[in-house]
């Protein structure tokens, strides 16, 4: 699952809501950005490895810590506040890593 945020019709509550659903809390995950504009939620590569072709990144969600899956996508303050990080930061972050809390 991923948002293409040059659509301005694609990002939505709901799209993030499925986005965030679309992840394991299983694993370690971070919500990353590309500099073409894909929201995309990576579990394969967190943190600061493979930033190249990144605009910008949030904070790696730890494993089991409740940031993603179907228990995450139900709270829709967090949702609001993904969204908001999204809209907000694109397509000009002020920084390539965005803390959302």
């Amino acid at each position: 699952m991923q948002i293409d945020l040059n659509d301005p019709e694609a990002l939505t509550v709901d799209a993030v809501r499925r986005l965030l659903a679309s992840a394991s809390d299983d694993v370690h995950t971070q919500l990353r950005v590309t500099k073409a504009g894909i929201a995309y939620i990576s579990s394969s590569v967190v943190g600061g490895t493979d930033i190249d072709e990144l605009l910008f990144r949030l904070e790696t969600w730890a494993a089991g810590s409740g940031y993603v899956g179907k228990i995450a996508a139900s709270d829709e303050v967090w949702v609001m506040q993904i969204h908001n990080a999204l809209k907000d930061n694109w397509p000009r972050p002020p920084f390539d890593y965005i803390d959302v809390y």
